[in-house]
């Protein structure tokens, strides 16, 4: 099953589960949505439950925090992430503080589906990835998984979610297949991270569209005899750093890797995490951060391509870590 599919999937069985969730957006019903991850969905559920907006990303995300507030659980395709930006009053300001203003009486069961990175061509106001801001603001969930199975069972877990979720859908990889359980029970638990493959080397934590692109340069790093584990976070906020902390602890090397800016990103924290836990004292080399380049995203495809780390990067960053054994 596709990225794609396993979305519509994912959407489709909480729709039929429970009639209070819905999904709203620009072109979410007779178009199929803009990289058809609603293709479908209003021919079975109507035009009540799969709801066409206007082109206003403010007045889209109030009215579904609104109809969260009120027991419905909306779920809203944000299309481009870069849209967040009209969005954020609602998100930051009320969606993450209602709950603890209400002294935990009241929840906000929205989710918020971003469509991330570049590989597109789409330039630089619509090739974002800014994760790292959400993860700033407490009250929000921040979902980044990198398969197609990952999709469906996190999204599940986010739309059954009390607290607003701020979930990832990398553009990249929309048709990338996998794997996929095709049970309405299939959920997985938001908050937990992953060992997509274990080694003893070296470790490299990523998550999202990069996943792909580290365990490729995992097994290219095999051939030369240095064994790679690799811890997929899939959730960002709250961030399993339990997991990170015990494979550190055993390779006693870490690369950390994604596709935001490495300036003020997310890596930098997962970074600091290690540096303030007792893994520290079993560092044998520097961390590592490897992220994509301090630049907006060009649109001619070459530099693009160039910006962002891709698998022969990765082993190198790799290797120089466990060259320093």
């Amino acid at each position: 099953m596709s990225v794609r599919d396993a979305i519509i999937e994912a959407m489709s069985e909480e729709m039929r589960r429970d009639e209070n969730v819905f999904l709203m957006g620009e072109d979410v019903g007779v178009y199929g949505g803009d990289f058809g991850t609603s293709v479908g969905m209003l021919e079975e559920f109507g035009s009540e439950r799969v709801r066409d907006t206007p082109i206003s990303e403010n007045a889209i995300s109030g009215c579904a925090v609104g109809a969260a507030l009120t027991g419905m659980r909306p779920i809203v395709d944000v299309t481009f992430m870069d849209f967040v930006v009209y969005m954020m009053d609602n998100i930051v300001n009320q969606a993450a503080k209602t709950r603890y203003m209400y002294g935990g009486k009241g929840s906000v069961p929205v989710v918020f589906r971003c469509a991330a990175g570049s590989g597109l061509g789409s330039a630089a106001q619509h090739s974002q990835s800014l994760e790292s801001w959400f993860c700033h603001i407490p009250g929000l969930k921040v979902v980044a998984p990198g398969t197609p199975a990952d999709v469906k069972g996190l999204l599940k877990a986010a739309i059954r979610d009390n607290n607003p979720v701020i979930f990832l859908e990398y553009k990249a990889q929309y048709n990338m297949k996998g794997e996929v359980p095709t049970s309405p029970d299939f959920v997985l638990p938001i908050g937990k991270a992953d060992i997509k493959r274990v080694g003893k080397d070296v470790t490299v934590v990523t998550y999202g569209r990069m996943l792909e692109r580290v365990l490729k340069a995992a097994d290219k790093a095999a051939e030369k005899g240095i064994e790679v584990e690799v811890v997929d976070l899939m959730t960002l906020a709250p961030l399993d750093r339990e997991t990170i902390i015990e494979s550190v602890r055993k390779t006693g090397r870490v690369l950390l890797v994604n596709d935001a800016h490495k300036t003020g990103g997310f890596l930098g924290e997962i970074a600091a995490s290690i540096a303030e836990s007792g893994a520290f004292d079993y560092l044998d080399s520097r961390i590592l951060r490897l992220a994509a380049e301090d630049i907006p995203t060009p649109y001619n495809h070459s530099l693009e391509v160039a910006m962002l780390p891709d698998v022969d990067r990765i082993l190198k960053y790799i290797e120089r870590l466990y060259d320093k054994r």
